[in-house]
């Protein structure tokens, strides 16, 4: 028997032992689609460097580390050791998952306009699962990816949102997903699925943070409904201890001119897998797909984006910024498909990347498919160091090499920052990214 197969049996026990103890929970519809998203990890397995979208990732610590389900583990957490991951400033709704168990204790709410639900996916499924069963696990695709097939067969919580038809959420949701230190290695399986009606608006962000620094792994599903003429902006921040694994899907599926903004931001983890996928089925719509990845050590941030332009004249833009320091490895694979009937398309996909030690590694691997004849598509990638003329530059206006150096560095990053457009969220990105910065406490000598 395979290492590969070994564990792949493993999840199968514990997918019984699940089913057998939890019920599964949730309605009738959901159990043939998890026991059918379970058979099909056991027919796909763990990717390897030999299938094409994994080459420059390799999953084996996921794969040979025997975790066990966090719904096991029970933790309490106080509200004081979620505070250093709030956003100061920021008046909003929060939802907090503790091992991805909804924690009603730790969130906050705040008023929301009629018809707005914002909670737990679990409590969702068990008071309206009539309303989930046209959406949920019908367009995050389990029965090609293995990850999204464990999700599948594993999900219990996550959050649920629902803006109807013209309601304008004004303030941001936050949902918080910690992971504690445990006995032994733990993975969670969050399910989060955003409907956004018609003329609808909303923020959204995901918030991976660690309590400690345990062995844990977070493999998140996230699906996104955008209406027709919805608005919506999705922001991801992963900051995880340094044994922490994630793996995060978000899978959108877009209407006629709807405009949808993802924006990651990716700074913790040991292994990193940040997989984007939107498919702008109606014609108009636009999606921007914005992110910053910073590593260190021996961090692996691998970003996969998926841009399908499947109706005519609608717009895509991607912009990927990333510092490597130390003998980290980071990896950008973007494609864009742009099927036979999207004709008059426009997307455009960048890639810029800074590595500032000799050990540091970057993969990128742009990609263009057309079956169109009518369309306007670019992309580009740049590998380098920093611009040792504009440093000699501001060293000439009386800046230290090292403050110079450093501000430079946060000029790299602010570009994608900068395109986030609530203030508290994007300061505290930005503070976020000084401490991470080699000298960012020089920028404020500089300011």
């Amino acid at each position: 028997m395979t290492a590969g197969t070994q564990a792949q049996n493993s999840y199968l026990d514990r997918f019984a032992r699940f089913e057998r103890e939890a019920g599964a929970g949730g309605p009738s519809w959901l159990d043939p689609i998890r026991r059918a998203a379970i058979a099909r990890f056991a027919e796909l397995g763990f990717p390897t460097t030999q299938d094409e979208d994994w080459r420059f990732t390799s999953v084996a610590a996921i794969a040979q580390t025997p975790f066990g389900l966090a719904r096991d583990e029970r933790v309490e957490v106080a509200p004081r050791a979620i505070e250093a991951f709030t956003f100061p400033g920021l008046a909003c709704t929060r939802l907090v998952f503790v091992n991805g168990r909804y924690a009603p204790r730790l969130s906050s709410g705040r008023p929301l306009p009629d018809g707005v639900t914002v909670g737990s996916l679990a409590q969702a499924l068990s008071a309206d699962p009539g309303f989930l069963e046209p959406h949920l696990a019908r367009y995050a695709d389990y029965h090609h990816d293995a990850f999204s097939a464990l999700n599948t067969a594993f999900m219990e919580d996550g959050a649920f949102v629902h803006i109807p038809r013209g309601r304008v959420l004004e303030e941001p949701v936050h949902l918080l997903y910690v992971s504690t230190t445990t006995a032994a290695p733990t993975m969670t399986h969050p399910r989060n699925l955003i409907v956004a009606g018609d003329s609808s608006e909303a923020t959204l962000v995901e918030d991976y943070v660690s309590l400690g620094e345990g062995v844990s792994f977070s493999n998140v599903v996230t699906e996104v409904v955008a209406g027709e003429g919805s608005v919506l902006s999705h922001c991801l921040l992963e900051r995880e201890g340094k044994q922490a694994f994630n793996v995060s899907t978000l899978r959108i599926q877009q209407g006629r001119s709807s405009s949808v903004a993802s924006h990651s931001v990716l700074v913790g983890g040991a292994l990193v897998r940040n997989n984007i996928h939107p498919i702008l089925a109606g014609e108009g719509g636009d999606c921007l797909i914005n992110g910053l990845f910073l590593a260190t050590g021996r961090q692996h941030m691998d970003n996969y984006m998926r841009v399908e332009h499947v109706s005519p004249r609608c717009d895509s833009r991607q912009f990927y910024n990333g510092i490597l320091d130390g003998q980290s490895r980071g990896v950008f694979h973007g494609r864009i498909i742009v099927h036979k009937d999207a004709q008059k398309t426009d997307a455009k996909q960048t890639n810029r990347n800074l590595l500032l030690s000799e050990d540091a590694q970057i993969d990128t691997k742009p990609q263009l498919e057309i079956y169109a004849d009518d369309v306007k598509c670019t992309h580009g990638a740049t590998i380098g160091q920093i611009n040792k003329d504009a440093i000699f530059y501001l060293r000439s206006r009386g800046v230290g090499e090292e403050a110079a150096r450093a501000l430079l560095l946060f000029a790299f990053a602010s570009e994608s920052l900068e395109r986030i457009k609530v203030e508290p969220i994007r300061r505290t990105l930005g503070a976020l990214v000084k401490e991470w910065l080699p000298q960012g406490r020089l920028l404020e000598e500089v300011r």
